[in-house]
């Protein structure tokens, strides 16, 4: 199960170097929610970090970051701005157990095909600790399909992405919509979710 289309891995593929050194600057108001309820130093995940703008924000506050990226050559990217080495991992390919605090996937898991998002999301759920905390963010819609750059999008709506989420899994989950832009300069309507593995 390939967590990026062909075409969505050749775009980051070839695009790499502008895509990370694009101004994007780290959504500080989400990652200071996220990281406020966190112990400081604790163990963060971080799924998809692009450029790595977010890690080096979350590194910068003191927290024991890990971040990966599904593109080789993203991973790259990010080790230059990180100056730290960067795993590449695809999505199927997770397999910590309960070895973080919490997990940061900013617009990354929206790449997922709409049939296997549920396994991937068990597999982040296996990753986290106990009471651990995860971050993601989709881009809404009605049905899967492309942008302009071809790259392949789950688009859920919000009630579709809620039943992803086992209810026996995870715990004080919560979908805020908010409009907002991407790499492509669409409006864009963006759900993020925040979610909790039980503590028992």
């Amino acid at each position: 199960m390939p967590p990026l289309s062909d075409q969505t891995n050749a775009f980051y593929r070839d695009n790499a170097e502008a895509y990370a050194s694009r101004e994007r600057k780290a959504p500080v108001a989400r990652l200071d929610r996220f990281l406020a309820r966190l112990e400081p130093g604790a163990r963060i995940l971080e799924l998809g970090c692009g450029g790595g703008q977010d890690s080096a924000y979350m590194l910068a506050r003191g927290f024991d970051v890990t971040p990966t990226d599904g593109s080789p050559e993203l991973a790259v990217e990010a080790e230059r701005l990180l100056g730290r080495p960067v795993e590449v991992v695809r999505f199927e390919e997770i397999g910590w157990h309960e070895v973080f605090d919490a997990v940061w996937a900013e617009a990354c898991l929206l790449h997922v095909s709409r049939a296997d998002l549920a396994g991937v999301l068990a597999r982040i759920q296996r990753a986290l600790k106990a009471g651990g905390i995860l971050h993601a963010s989709f881009k809404a819609g009605n049905g899967e399909g492309r942008d302009r750059f071809r790259r392949y999008y789950n688009y859920p709506s919000r009630d579709w992405l809620m039943r992803r989420f086992d209810k026996k899994d995870w715990a004080e989950l919560e979908i805020a919509e908010a409009d907002g832009g991407g790499y492509d300069g669409e409006p864009t309507r963006w759900l993020h979710v925040s979610a909790a593995k039980p503590i028992s």
